[in-house]
């Protein structure tokens, strides 16, 4: 069965469903470092590099595939910041409902986050009553349901909602393709415990191999047949925010620190900067699983056992993508640079162990 991946990011939507037997003929992604990243781990797949949007997508467009799938940006529907409704971002689900209406796959599935479903446009209709209704308009049923990563094999507390759309005369309620919840959850040290330790002065490297054996089901599924190890490279922490992490407990912040590890104005050590972000270097609890990954996780988290933040491997594990999947780029990138880092793309992702379990009762149903 073939796909087509829109707002296709670093290819955690893609991988998921090509491990469940489908093949990604064509990718759309906006930036030139994820898409480089997902032409590096789906080489079989093409990909269109720059806005969706100044593409004629009727001229690019596969007509015999089997389905759609992608992540509209969902900046303008998040529950962080403002929602706008007049945000530009928001109309490029149109570009996804055109895609769908040119090529009239078997089926779609779109994902966005929960604050999606009580967002309003500026005529105060709900958007989701809008996307279900534009795409029945199509000849689609349409179902959406909220599935939260860490009931389907990911060590990550992570809820996004998914939009699933079946043509009207194959007769399949959409409702019966959403998965099984799994019966155990897997913690951050099942997902991360034996990967190399590291710190300020031992900080990694881009591609290296494995120095320890895995411990648990779900390592040696990241490892799978390869002994590569990509991206696992240590933040450059300084000795001051060394020693602050040391004093932040398990389900603490820094916002938990005492006064004199708290943090200092730039340029000067002697004078504290009075501010504190309580979402800051957050030391997750390591049997459980983790919180949201967000696009900015480089600075939310402290590893449970070393006082460091997390790695763009440790975060990429966390997202359940194996460990022999590059990412490019840089690893940070400065608030002006304007392309995807490494943890941009990783905590922007669909996990792909997520996106397998919907792909896997797709296939199972829709013929």
């Amino acid at each position: 069965m073939y796909i087509v991946d829109l707002f296709a990011g670093c290819g955690g939507m893609s991988k998921g469903f090509e491990d469940a037997g489908f093949s990604t003929l064509l990718a759309f992604e906006k930036d030139e470092w994820a898409a480089e990243t997902y032409s590096a781990n789906h080489p079989d797949s093409k990909v269109i590099t720059g806005p969706i949007e100044d593409r004629d997508l009727a001229s690019i467009l596969p007509k015999d595939i089997d389905g759609i799938v992608g992540g509209p940006p969902c900046q303008g529907f998040s529950l962080s910041g403002n929602r706008d409704p007049n945000d530009p971002r928001n109309s490029l689900f149109m570009q996804f409902a055109k895609s769908v209406d040119i090529s009239s796959p078997k089926f779609f599935v779109m994902e966005n986050v929960p604050g999606l479903l009580s967002a309003r446009n500026a005529n105060n209709e709900s958007v989701k009553d809008i996307i279900v209704r534009v795409f029945s308009d199509m000849g689609y049923d349409v179902a959406l349901n909220t599935l939260d990563a860490s009931e389907h094999g990911v060590p990550q507390k992570r809820r996004r909602v998914f939009f699933i759309g079946t043509k009207r005369e194959l007769g399949i309620n959409p409702e019966s393709l959403y998965p099984e919840k799994s019966p155990t959850a897997i913690s951050v040290l099942d997902a991360i415990s034996d990967l190399p330790p590291l710190d300020r002065k031992n900080r990694g490297e881009e591609k290296s191999i494995h120095t320890n054996e895995p411990l648990t089901k779900y390592q040696r599924a990241m490892r799978g047949s390869s002994n590569e190890l990509h991206n696992h490279v240590c933040m450059r922490h300084t000795e001051r925010l060394v020693e602050r992490f040391k004093q932040i407990k398990p389900g603490q912040s820094v916002a938990d620190v005492p006064a004199e590890h708290s943090a200092v104005k730039r340029g000067d050590s002697k004078v504290k900067s009075g501010k504190v972000f309580s979402q800051n270097n957050f030391r997750v609890f390591g049997d459980q699983p983790c919180p949201t990954i967000p696009a900015s996780f480089q600075s939310n988290f402290v590893h449970p056992t070393q006082n460091r933040n997390f790695t763009a491997r440790e975060g990429a594990r966390l997202q359940s993508f194996p460990d022999d999947y590059m990412f490019k780029g840089k690893r940070t990138l400065m608030s002006w640079e304007k392309h995807l880092s490494q943890y941009n793309q990783i905590g922007n992702a669909v996990p792909p162990l997520l996106a397998r379990a919907i792909a896997e009762t797709i296939v199972k149903n829709v013929k």
